[in-house]
């Protein structure tokens, strides 16, 4: 009788249960999981969506602090998107994001160029490599307000850069590097190339290290020399690497400010005002805060669309088989 009455219960929970007691337990274990995790969910979605949501409504507004409203007041200054369409006609934002990218595009080639041939070097031991590797490190650990005041007096008519060609050439060279337009950027992009050289390096060099020591060696066996191992079996395994190093690389480029800030304050005039010294300066300056938060999301805008490329772009590559 109690066989019978066990099998009918089986059946019962069959019924009720058709993925069976396994599928149960695991749907118990995410809703517990969800449970745990949902502070820390409804904290990020507070510090990452709320700050969003109040700077898109500000952006729809001619809000700013000298007006004497609290910011959820804002909308007694509403002016659809107007400040959108001050965007697309200004022309000193449109100048300072071409300059930004410039800086961008020469910046992060130079580094990945650089950070690859070191550790090229640094991937095989040789004497001294532990303080070699440390010396390297260096720069990256300078605070970036300092790392522009060190170049600020690098770059002086009568600093060290100014006698070392004078040294070099044999005859007095006094160049006013920051006070000319052109050089004042060149000037920032070397000062950024010496900073963050070394984290293309390292960022680079992990991914080097973790190439497969076995292949290298069939490669080297099989008559392959040190450049034709590098082209078809590193540089192909280190693909999703490079990939994350020029995205981390581009992106902080992108928001270069507080060594440019230092050495040149944007000038001379504008000659070297970034967007986050366009921000900068609309913000503390100016106080049109509706505008600025127009801006900061044309830029939120196209940072996430750089993200977004280098993440399929990341995709694709571990989709092909090594």
């Amino acid at each position: 009788m109690s066989a019978i009455v066990t099998s009918r219960d089986e059946e019962t929970i069959r019924v009720a249960n058709p993925a069976g007691p396994g599928a149960s337990a695991h749907s118990e274990s995410a809703r517990l999981g969800f449970r745990l995790t949902l502070p820390a969910q409804i904290l990020v979605l507070f510090i990452a969506v709320f700050p969003l949501l109040m700077q898109l409504y500000i952006s729809l507004t001619d809000w700013s602090p000298l007006s004497g409203r609290d910011w959820w007041m804002a909308y007694e200054s509403w002016n659809d998107f107007y400040n959108y369409a001050d965007l697309v006609q200004d022309n000193r934002f449109w100048s300072a994001l071409w300059r930004t990218a410039v800086v961008m595009l020469v910046c992060v080639p130079v580094q990945f160029l650089l950070g690859l041939g070191l550790a090229t070097l640094f991937a095989d031991e040789f004497p001294g490599k532990r303080v070699f590797y440390s010396i390297l490190l260096m720069p990256m650990m300078v605070v970036p307000a300092v790392a522009g005041y060190m170049f600020f007096m690098l770059f002086q008519s009568g600093g060290p850069v100014n006698d070392v060609l004078s040294t070099l050439l044999g005859t007095r060279i006094s160049i006013a590097w920051l006070s000319d337009p052109t050089l004042a950027l060149v000037a920032v992009m070397i000062a950024d190339i010496w900073q963050w050289t070394p984290l293309m390096f390292l960022i680079l060099l992990a991914g080097m290290v973790g190439v497969p020591q076995d292949q290298i060696r069939a490669a080297t066996l099989l008559g392959a020399g040190p450049w034709q191992r590098f082209v078809t079996i590193v540089l192909p395994k280190m693909k999703t690497i490079i990939i994350i190093a020029l995205a981390i690389r581009a992106i902080e480029n992108f928001k270069i400010f507080d060594t440019l800030y230092i050495m040149t304050g944007g000038g001379p005039g504008v000659a070297t005002e970034t967007i986050s010294v366009y921000i900068y300066k609309v913000t503390t300056q100016d106080l049109i805060w509706g505008y600025v938060a127009a801006i900061a999301l044309a830029i939120l805008l196209v940072l996430s669309i750089v993200t977004v490329f280098a993440m399929k772009r990341m995709a694709a590559v571990r989709a092909v088989p090594a």
